[in-house]
């Protein structure tokens, strides 16, 4: 989407690393350390500078030079780390401190976390509210919203900067996942824990009852546990030996078990289990599986499309994705109505919701079957012509006017106002209207 504050990059052909997917939003990490992200932009969480939606993939300036390595899409907000300045950068929205700047503003280009600075980080995950931060040397660092415990540090208090867990003091953790008020962990000896909110047995410890504190979650067989990926309430975990395991929310099926049923402890995925699962990904009420042969598989909520089969139907059991040419697929993010994948080939798809570009296809129509994104693949224009945004990254750009953030959505009446609460479904409209805030100082 052109405009007067971006302009044509032509640049050398480079191929896609990383895929992330965020609630309207996504962002790709490209050979080169370069960034791009498409999609909703109202809270700032493309990093453009502005409150402007993408339809197409666009380079963020403002990133050029920082050596960036990965991303990861938070709900509303998104995170990139430079390995070589020992930076994390944060940007988007910022209720509840969930960008880690020691306060609750927007953010609209990305700014480094001064909390961080100087450590070595191998994985950032990002939830609905919060973030949490693993080491090379597996200690942990949490912060955002906190209403449920999600952050692991006893209390329910919310964290504007980021804080370790001191519950994992001497236990080296693998890799965290974050839900939407849940966070999920794999230690390097296989251990799995969960805390947070566990209303729907989400953090596997066969109750519905939060935890203020990681809480290692029973393995039958001894099983040792390899990777862990939160959907919005249920959890997906694979083990050393390549099972799949799901538990928690199964209302539309995102468990996969062939029912609607809630699982409270982590329940083998019966359906895959001759496969070797490779990579997982959960979205807000739908999953995804890669497997060891490229294979990819998809089940739960459908409404648009986000689990790729060709119809618009909730599945309860896993079902094939096929991609154009049986491409082999290396790599999988699910959004919250949409979901991204990455080939072998140096392709980018993506299907699911696509009102407000995050599908990347210069348009904003929902697509039930993956759709080459043609700017960031090597079948399309492989990454040659990407817009770039001009943003000035020292502006450190914090607010941008209510009338640019918050247009009136056509033919859409209904307003959500975003509360603290217990995390019930209100928190999020079925529609895509933008959200209107209320604070202090506008009732002022």
């Amino acid at each position: 989407m052109a405009d007067e504050g971006s302009s044509e990059v032509v640049s050398p052909i480079r191929s896609v690393v990383i895929v992330s997917a965020g609630a309207s939003h996504s962002v790709a990490l490209l050979s080169g350390n370069i960034v791009c992200s498409w999609g909703r932009g109202e809270d700032g969480q493309l990093g453009h500078g502005d409150a402007e939606d993408r339809l197409s993939p666009t380079q963020l300036s403002a990133l050029n030079g920082h050596e960036i390595v990965s991303v990861t899409s938070g709900a509303d907000h998104t995170t990139a780390y430079s390995e070589s300045r020992k930076e994390v950068y944060s940007w988007g929205w910022g209720d509840f401190g969930r960008l880690g700047h020691g306060s609750s503003s927007d953010l609209f280009t990305p700014q480094p976390i001064k909390a961080l600075q100087g450590l070595r980080i191998k994985q950032i995950a990002c939830g609905d509210s919060h973030c949490l931060a693993v080491t090379i040397e597996g200690e942990v660092q949490s912060w955002g919203r906190n209403q449920n415990g999600q952050l692991g540090l006893g209390t329910t208090e919310d964290s504007l900067m980021p804080q370790r867990i001191k519950a994992f003091q001497g236990t080296p953790i693998k890799v965290v996942a974050a839900g939407a008020e849940h966070t999920a962990a794999v230690t390097e000896d296989g251990e799995l824990y969960g805390w947070g909110w566990g209303r729907y047995g989400n953090l596997g410890l066969g109750d519905r009852n939060d935890r203020l504190v990681p809480q290692k979650v029973y393995l039958p067989d001894g099983e040792k546990m390899h990777m862990v990926a939160c959907g919005w309430r249920h959890t997906i975990s694979v083990s050393s030996s390549g099972v799949l395991f799901t538990y928690g929310w199964s209302k539309y099926g995102q468990l996969g078990h062939g029912d609607f049923e809630d699982q409270l402890i982590p329940h083998k995925l019966e359906a895959l289990k001759e496969n070797f699962i490779s990579q997982i990904s959960g979205g807000w009420r739908h999953s995804m599986a890669l497997t060891s042969s490229g294979k990819l598989y998809g089940w739960g909520w459908n409404k648009f499309g986000q689990v790729g089969v060709g119809d618009n139907i909730d599945h309860c059991s896993p079902v094939q994705v096929k991609l154009p040419l049986d491409q082999k697929v290396v790599q999988v993010s699910c959004g919250w109505r949409h979901t991204l994948a990455l080939t072998e080939r140096q392709n980018v798809f993506s299907w699911g919701r696509g009102t407000n570009g995050q599908l990347g296809h210069g348009e904003s129509k929902d697509r039930n079957v993956p759709t080459i994104i043609e700017a960031l693949s090597v079948d399309g224009t492989g990454c040659q012509q990407i817009e770039s945004s001009m943003a000035d990254p020292s502006s450190g750009k914090t607010w941008v006017p209510p009338s640019e953030r918050y247009a009136v959505v056509p033919d859409e009446s209904e307003q959500v106002v975003s509360v603290k609460g217990n995390g019930g479904d209100v928190d999020v409209p079925e529609t895509d209207v933008k959200r209107i805030r209320v604070d202090n100082q506008s009732l002022k």
